[in-house]
């Protein structure tokens, strides 16, 4: 008698596991799903990439959405990933780059029915989001503050690549420095690298050695060597898109947001809201907590240099102050 209660006890257990590894499946199965193809730098470039990555960290936390990604195999091949992730069966597939611009619009053509997101570059395609940021915006408040606490009167950029995107960092900088120190004059290198530190001490060295105390890098991972550079020089930097402040906690004084995670939270929140996200092109900036700056640390701006900031900052919100791109 025994021998039968244990052996309808396992059999009730089994049935139960079988349950619940059903229930599971389930869970699983009704949860959306979110592909990403990173950019060139991929995870671990402490900028781009790893902000995207901690926005839709926490919109699973919070929101119970999936995520995959894909990182770059071959360089400019960035169709197999997106391949890969729609045939995982993705809900969303988002594109993080300029970079991925015609390999995404090729496999949008492709799947009319599928819906993707780019970001930082913009597709004329029904089935596409395109997501941009005023980056001249938040890179116009970094060189107010490096325009008003200069005292070489030369400060420094270093790009990751002369393209549109890139110059949009450089001429809002340029135009910060110029409103609150029209004397100062600003120095810039391209990499055409986003992922070499090396090189992005080397340049940051050149523009030390030309006068620089102040330098601004728009260049992911080829931008940390830069914040390296400028640490072991005893020079000031900033950081950017996420702050970048534990990289060089005696150089950062502040960096400028992209913030990236939180435009992949408000796209992962619509997407669990409505079943899609909105089509056409999103811009993000100052006014819209797309951009800004990080806590100013390392330098103490004094009461009325923080007042000219917060008036800036202001300005650019209510339209009073246009920032060219």
């Amino acid at each position: 008698m025994r021998r039968v209660i244990e052996l309808f006890l396992l059999l009730c257990l089994l049935l139960l596991a079988g349950c619940s590894e059903n229930e599971l499946s389930s869970n699983l199965d009704n949860k959306l799903r979110i592909g990403v193809m990173l950019s060139d730098a991929g995870l671990g470039d402490q900028s781009f990439s790893d902000s995207a990555f901690n926005g839709l960290e926490k919109a699973r936390e919070e929101l119970g959405i999936l995520f995959d990604y894909r990182e770059l195999k071959e360089v400019g091949d960035y169709e197999t990933g997106l391949q890969e992730l729609i045939d995982q069966g993705n809900d969303l597939i988002v594109g993080l780059g300029y970079m991925i611009e015609e390999d995404l619009k090729k496999v949008a053509e492709k799947y009319p029915d599928k819906q993707f997101v780019i970001v930082d570059a913009v597709v004329d395609l029904p089935n596409v989001t395109s997501v941009t940021f005023k980056e001249h915006e938040g890179s116009f408040l970094i060189g107010a503050i490096a325009g008003m606490r200069t005292n070489s009167d030369i400060v420094g950029f270093v790009g990751g690549s002369d393209t549109p995107l890139i110059r949009k960092f450089l001429n809002g900088f340029s135009q910060g420095v110029a409103a609150t120190n029209p004397e100062a004059v600003v120095l810039h290198h391209f990499a055409e690298d986003f992922n070499n530190d090396k090189l992005g001490e080397e340049l940051a060295k050149e523009l030390i050695n030309d006068g620089a105390d102040f330098i601004y890098p728009s260049a992911g991972f080829t931008g940390v060597g830069v914040i390296n550079i400028a640490q072991q020089e005893g020079i000031y930097s900033f950081g950017v898109d996420s702050d970048q402040y534990y990289l060089g906690e005696k150089t950062v004084v502040t960096s400028m947001l992209k913030n990236i995670d939180v435009a992949m939270y408000k796209l992962a929140k619509e997407l669990v809201e409505n079943g899609q996200v909105a089509d056409g092109h999103i811009t993000l900036g100052l006014a819209d907590d797309g951009v800004g700056i990080a806590p100013i640390r390392v330098i103490s701006l004094t009461k009325e240099e923080t007042e000219q900031i917060e008036k800036l900052t202001e300005k650019i919100k209510t339209n009073a102050i246009t920032v060219s791109e």
